[in-house]
């Protein structure tokens, strides 16, 4: 019998994936009836998410709702259907649920052509995006990713602007060989070590009491780096990422660069860098001159951008050089840091490209040469926008500076990295320059001519609820964390602190900065489910 908890665990992959595939065979013969189905696929995830992220135990160790189904014929190959959800995982969880939800409601919203074609594919999205951070097994994780990425192409082909077909194959090719690389290294892991199955913990005891030349390990890493690091468009493989969302529909942009591209990050801290420890040091100072590479090659290109989305796509191209900065520096503090601004980071760049598509309803255009003085006609636009762009610099009271604080923590501690610091830094101007300039061309000073045209034409009006809902959720979440980071911090500690044990003995800076420090609290267990034949 499912508890609770396993029923919302499990019932946030299957419940979208049903959805969708009641939608691809047609079932139900009208719009409203696919848009009624489509908020039960995108409305469980994001309650599943929730509810779960609250009654996750504070200093728990390991993984929590467990559940696991050894029926499925795949034993011989050390495969089962092992969901879970531990300290890292579980704030991801419930930020795909939110993103998921907001991207959901834009879509149902969007009145886009062949829209249960589009919303088919958009819920088994959604479905694999809960599936990639529930999953304890190593084959579902990789597994779900692909049920995630699949739709993304597609749906760049079918409903893509400018270059659309291209730009999908493009994609195809850069994502395909992530996917590839870092399947090598996985696969690799199993091989070459003798773990009693494919999940997180068994190959964890079994790399730690195998006898791999180090040479071997570092290999491996190299794989895993580098397929994840294309993956999550790590520089200098990170020109796909800026051409798809600028090609993306608005709720497909929302949950790649959202959501979907943290699994190559998440892959680093919860596989590659505590299952490698001594292999993630010897790459540490190649991966943090890329991650370099990100922040201020990247972030100049985004200052470069006349596009808004465009702009937005280079920043979120950008910051996902912190992240890598964080998982270079190969410390507990770094790697919690890492997972703090991803969460934040997946909840302001959706909001980011939310922002853009509203504004794009209302002006016909992206160009933001030919907005300005957008203010005076939508107030709420120009505040929810200002919020993001703030969020996205880093600015106290939203969830990015404690993310990016504690990176910038980590770097300055050791002697080796604080080189690093001083230019990491400069991302902060950067990501300000092309933030508040976006603001400004945007909502203040004179309208352009294009626009004056279009105010003659018709009245541009302000967010309606519909458009301030979905909005308001991220922007709360956003809020939530910055103004609380307890939130999230404890949990992402301890599992952190337990994970990074090997890494931490050979660094310092082992635990979050002082306003994120949890309380120690007893570990609890919960045994999971298990479905046999």
């Amino acid at each position: 019998m499912l508890s609770l908890d396993q029923f919302l665990l499990l019932g946030s992959i299957v419940i979208p994936a049903f959805v969708s595939f009641l939608l691809f065979v047609g079932f139900g013969n009208t719009d409203s009836f696919a848009k009624k189905l489509a908020y039960v696929a995108f409305t469980f995830p994001f309650l599943a998410g929730i509810l779960l992220f609250v009654r996750f135990e504070e200093g728990a160790n390991g993984y929590a709702f467990e559940f696991l189904c050894t029926g499925m014929g795949l034993q011989e190959l050390k495969i089962h259907f092992h969901l879970g959800l531990n300290g890292v995982s579980s704030p991801l969880f419930a930020m795909a649920g939110i993103v998921g939800l907001a991207a959901g409601l834009a879509a149902i919203n969007s009145g886009a052509e062949r829209i249960r074609l589009y919303l088919a594919l958009l819920s088994l999205m959604q479905a694999g995006l809960m599936g990639v951070f529930a999953s304890v097994d190593l084959f579902f994780y990789y597994l779900f990713h692909e049920f995630a990425l699949i739709p993304t192409f597609i749906m760049i082909g079918l409903w893509g602007g400018r270059d659309r077909r291209s730009v999908a194959l493009e994609i195809t090719i850069y994502l395909t060989l992530g996917a590839l690389l870092s399947l090598a290294g996985l696969v690799a892991i199993n091989t070459f070590v003798d773990a009693e199955s494919f999940d997180f913990p068994s190959l964890s005891i079994a790399l730690a009491e195998s006898n791999l030349f180090e040479s071997t390990k570092s290999k491996i890493f190299g794989f895993l780096l580098i397929g994840f690091g294309i993956l999550v468009a790590l520089f200098p493989f990170h020109t796909w990422a800026v051409r798809g969302y600028d090609a993306a529909p608005t709720s497909v942009s929302m949950l790649h660069a959202g959501v979907l591209k943290k699994f190559g990050l998440y892959g680093l801290i919860q596989v590659a860098t505590p299952l490698l420890p001594e292999s993630a040091q010897s790459w540490s100072t190649l991966l943090l001159w890329l991650a370099l590479g990100n922040v201020l090659f990247v972030g100049m290109v985004a200052i470069a951008q006349t596009n808004l989305k465009s702009m937005v796509g280079n920043g979120s191209v950008m910051h996902m050089g912190y992240c890598f900065l964080g998982i270079g520096v190969c410390s507990s503090l770094g790697a919690s840091s890492a997972i703090m601004l991803m969460v934040a980071h997946g909840l302001s760049v959706s909001l980011m490209f939310l922002l853009a598509h509203y504004i794009q309803r209302r002006t016909d255009t992206l160009e933001m040469s030919d907005m300005g003085g957008l203010a005076k006609q939508t107030p709420l636009l120009a505040c929810f926008f200002v919020a993001a762009s703030l969020a996205t610099i880093g600015l106290p009271g939203f969830g990015n500076f404690w993310g990016e604080f504690g990176v910038f923590l980590s770097l300055g501690q050791q002697p080796d990295t604080q080189f690093f610091l001083y230019f990491a830094a400069l991302g902060i101007i950067i990501s300000a320059i092309f933030g508040l300039r976006a603001v400004a061309r945007i909502f203040y000073g004179e309208p352009s001519e294009k626009l004056e045209s279009i105010l003659r034409k018709k009245k541009i009006s302000d967010l309606s609820f519909s458009e301030i809902f979905p909005a308001s959720l991220i922007l709360l979440a956003l809020l939530l964390i910055g103004l609380w980071p307890l939130t999230i911090s404890p949990r992402i500690d301890t599992e952190i602190e337990n994970r990074y044990n090997a890494v931490d003995s050979q660094v310092a800076g082992s635990s979050l900065p002082p306003c994120c420090l949890a309380k120690e609290e007893k570990n609890t267990e919960t045994p999971p489910l298990q479905l046999k034949d």
